[in-house]
């Protein structure tokens, strides 16, 4: 009688595994599917608990920001995959590609590729020539030879098909159909307690990393304008404190809260009371330029109007399927303007959440999910 034998898959990104809902997913539903799963990623400031239906394993890295923390984190999880038990390695993003391109030719196993953004675009890398360069000639040399891969929207396979020739899948972010968060009601009385400030005004969410060009000092700029509103800022990054530097010297602490970074399943209590969603990003590179980040169909699902900034892949969304208003500039007056005059059209209209909570049933990972699995079948 032969033995049926579980392919074992081993995932890595380059952060803590804790807020990043892309790979959350990825990973759940490849163990559901049958594959055995270990999720392997690092700590990047404190260790935080992980709950998960599938293996995950975290190390420690003694550099903490930038070039040289991806450079060791390469180093350390290379050796990690070397020496653990793999069918098929699962890369995500070109920070973490180094080590599974090589660690996939000493060993003999396939590599799938999952590329979040493109990486040498992204603000932070662009503005430092020397370190794109590198990144760059990383994807020079791997690029050609992936064979199985895939990303986050139509964009974004098209330049790389262009660039190298390779034909990546599309595997948009998108949230799962069901949720297991707690119900609207209970998620409003857990968000008035903990944003008292809250009580009476309208809750606008930014919800996302802190980084350059996410448009967080465009939203806290208008908050001066904006009295019956408050500002909630889910997220973390290189620009936090200098964000709360901000608010605090225009003397706005009773109407932004800053929350840090929220494990997803606890994001998704503040996406459901919130009243509008930002997706603000600045022409600062093609990452940017093509992106379609996974906040556009969180709000979706939760009903909550997005006011996002108008480049392609957001507005061929957005404009299709009236989520929201699309905007190109973004001076303090006009910016709040355009927000209570969305707060107003949206005010008190069920039929427009409704209608959302309805497009959300089509924009579903279970659906996504399939042409991943479809992917990760091949790779032999």
């Amino acid at each position: 009688m032969s033995r049926i034998t579980t392919k074992r898959i081993l995932i890595s990104v380059t952060n803590d595994l804790i807020a990043d809902q892309r790979v959350g997913k990825v990973s759940a539903s490849l163990q559901s599917n049958g594959y055995n799963v270990l999720l392997i990623g690092c700590i990047r400031k404190k260790r935080q608990p992980l709950k998960r239906p599938y293996q995950t394993y975290r190390f420690n890295l003694f550099f903490k920001k930038r070039f040289v923390f991806f450079m060791e984190y390469n180093l350390r999880l290379l050796f990690v995959l070397l020496f653990k038990r793999k069918d098929i390695l699962l890369c995500n993003d070109t920070d973490a590609l180094l080590a599974n391109f090589i660690a996939s030719k000493l060993c003999r196993v396939p590599l799938v590729f999952d590329a979040h953004e493109l990486y040498p675009e992204l603000p932070e890398v662009v503005e430092r020539p020397l370190v794109k360069k590198v990144w760059e000639k990383i994807e020079d040399i791997i690029f050609p030879h992936l064979k199985y891969s895939y990303t986050v929207c139509e964009s974004i396979a098209e330049h790389y098909k262009q660039k190298y020739g390779i034909t990546m899948g599309v595997v948009r972010n998108i949230p799962n159909k069901e949720t297991t968060s707690a119900p609207a009601d209970n998620n409003q009385k857990i968000i008035i307690n903990r944003l008292p400030s809250l009580v009476g005004k309208k809750l606008l969410l930014y919800q996302g990393a802190i980084n350059v060009g996410r448009g967080v000092d465009w939203l806290i700029n208008a908050m001066p304008y904006l009295d019956n509103c408050v500002l909630c800022i889910c997220g973390d990054g290189y620009l936090f404190q200098e964000m709360q530097t901000l608010a605090k010297g225009k003397q706005l602490e009773d109407q932004i809260i800053f929350t840090g970074r929220l494990p997803f399943e606890e994001l998704n209590q503040y996406t459901s009371q919130a009243d509008l969603g930002f997706v603000l990003l600045e022409n600062m590179g093609l990452s940017y330029y093509y992106s379609l980040p996974n906040r556009i169909f969180d709000y979706m699902k939760y009903g909550v109007p997005v006011l996002a900034s108008n480049l392609p892949e957001i507005a061929r969304i957005m404009e299709t399927h009236n989520t929201g208003k699309l905007i190109s500039h973004y001076e303090p007056e006009y910016l709040a303007k355009v927000i209570l005059e969305m707060l107003e059209e949206w005010k008190d209209k069920p039929v427009y959440k409704q209608r959302l909570n309805e497009l959300s049933k089509k924009f579903c990972w279970e659906n996504e999910e399939q042409v991943m699995l479809g992917i990760v079948g091949k790779a032999k």
